[in-house]
């Protein structure tokens, strides 16, 4: 079994993202990471990606909606639920949340989470129309509730996180893991290029996951990862692609190259994942 903690389908409100539409923008990053984005993605055909992940070994994807500034767009969560329900057994929604609307927030998890086949809540405040960094008092509200209700949630923080580097900060999830010792998060991106500093982060806050994702392949402070997750952090690290911009085959591949232990690597590639969001699914090889 291999679960991809972070990709976006080639279907629905996903195809109107600059992920799918900027097919320069696509090849640029893929490039610069050493890779070829995949033929799916080249096409927007989502039946062909459903290939490739089999090809690939990915058994489940892990799919996060967004609220976004108007250049990386939207994808409400009606669209993750259908994408759920169209391609059962597929896929794991996660309920993208806008927390500038702390009311249509809390209303929108209990729908689609509490109530409803969501099984998390991810926020990506650095990309917003209006940025907001992750430990803005505003959010906290957000964060009790999903606290109270055992709802993970994922925090994009690394990568292209907002205006500057200042919003993948270490130091904001070191302080949200803090204040809410008992809510699980994950942090997408794995605070890139903060390495160092996210890893010590995960040391000492044992409800921090970390998913570098795309940062895992051919960039520097890969191998700081790969040490982590060997040892401290061998059941709190999680496999993704962030497909589109790595090829789920090339990326299985790519991970499984690494010098992981062999007997972590089931949990980095789909048991830290099944604890994480709470999954009621078996754990077969």
């Amino acid at each position: 079994m291999i679960i991809d903690f972070r990709l976006r389908p080639a279907t629905r409100g996903f195809l109107n993202m600059h992920i799918f539409r900027n097919q320069e923008r696509i090849a640029s990053w893929s490039g610069r990471l050493g890779m070829v984005p995949p033929p799916s993605a080249k096409q927007g055909d989502m039946e062909l990606m459903l290939k490739e992940m089999e090809e690939g070994g990915v058994t489940l994807g892990v799919v996060p909606g967004r609220q976004a500034n108007a250049f990386m767009g939207n994808v409400p969560n009606e669209d993750i639920a259908a994408i759920v329900a169209d391609y059962p057994g597929k896929f794991i929604g996660v309920a993208g949340i806008d927390p500038t609307n702390r009311a249509k927030a809390l209303e929108e998890i209990e729908r689609f989470v509490v109530n409803g086949p969501l099984k998390a809540v991810g926020m990506e405040p650095g990309v917003l129309t209006s940025p907001m960094y992750a430990d803005d008092r505003r959010i906290y509200p957000i964060y009790e509730y999903c606290a109270e209700h055992g709802i993970p949630v994922l925090l994009m923080g690394g990568g292209g996180n907002g205006p500057d580097l200042s919003h993948s900060n270490p130091i904001i999830i070191d302080r949200v893991c803090g204040d809410f010792p008992e809510m699980t998060v994950i942090n997408t991106h794995g605070g890139y290029p903060w390495v160092t500093e996210i890893l010590f982060v995960a040391f000492k806050r044992p409800n921090l996951y970390l998913c570098p994702d795309m940062y895992m392949y051919n960039m520097p402070g890969v191998s700081d990862y790969v040490m982590a997750a060997n040892t401290f952090l061998s059941e709190r690290f999680l496999f993704g692609t962030a497909y589109p911009f790595i090829g789920f085959r090339e990326g299985v591949e790519q991970f499984k190259a690494l010098p992981f232990k062999p007997e972590v690597l089931p949990n980095l590639l789909y048991r830290n994942a099944i604890k994480a969001l709470k999954l009621d699914i078996p754990c077969k090889e």
